[in-house]
């Protein structure tokens, strides 16, 4: 994977400690102990993938790992990252999944990769080439996301 790639996501690890679900369940919501087999959409994902098809976009597929922000993550990290199965990294997408998830929603999970994780490179993280990446790649999800929309 690179910066610049957009990566269907599979399945997702939460390893930010947190679990929006904890607390007291309204059952009109969904129930206590909701299965998270399928909670990124397969169907939803193959509509997306012959989207990117017919548009000639190079998609990935993955599985996505959340760790909790306002922080990159250290090189260790993300070497455990890898090891657990993680293909990409961030600071956001499993709290809003496991909700949905929970209240019967299907869900579609892009997420644009912005940038190489900390200790595959040799130069510092930083914020202003997240922006710049995401800017780069703005045009491309936006039309994929016209697409999609149409589509389903």
């Amino acid at each position: 994977f690179k910066p610049g790639d957009l990566m269907l996501i599979t399945d997702h690890i939460n390893f930010s400690g947190d679990n929006p679900l904890i607390g007291r369940n309204l059952k009109e919501f969904g129930p206590r102990f909701p299965d998270m087999s399928t909670a990124y959409d397969p169907e939803l994902r193959s509509k997306a993938l012959e989207v990117a098809k017919d548009l000639n976009i190079d998609i990935k597929q993955g599985v996505y790992m959340m760790f909790s922000g306002p922080t990159y993550e250290t090189p260790a990290e993300v070497r455990m990252a890898r090891i657990l199965g993680g293909d990409a990294v961030g600071m956001s997408t499993a709290p809003e999944v496991i909700i949905a998830n929970h209240s019967g929603m299907k869900v579609l999970g892009i997420s644009c990769l912005t940038n190489m994780a900390a200790g595959i490179l040799e130069h510092p993280l930083n914020h202003e080439e997240v922006v710049e990446t995401s800017n780069m790649v703005k045009e491309k999800f936006t039309s994929f996301m016209n697409k999609i929309i149409e589509v389903i």
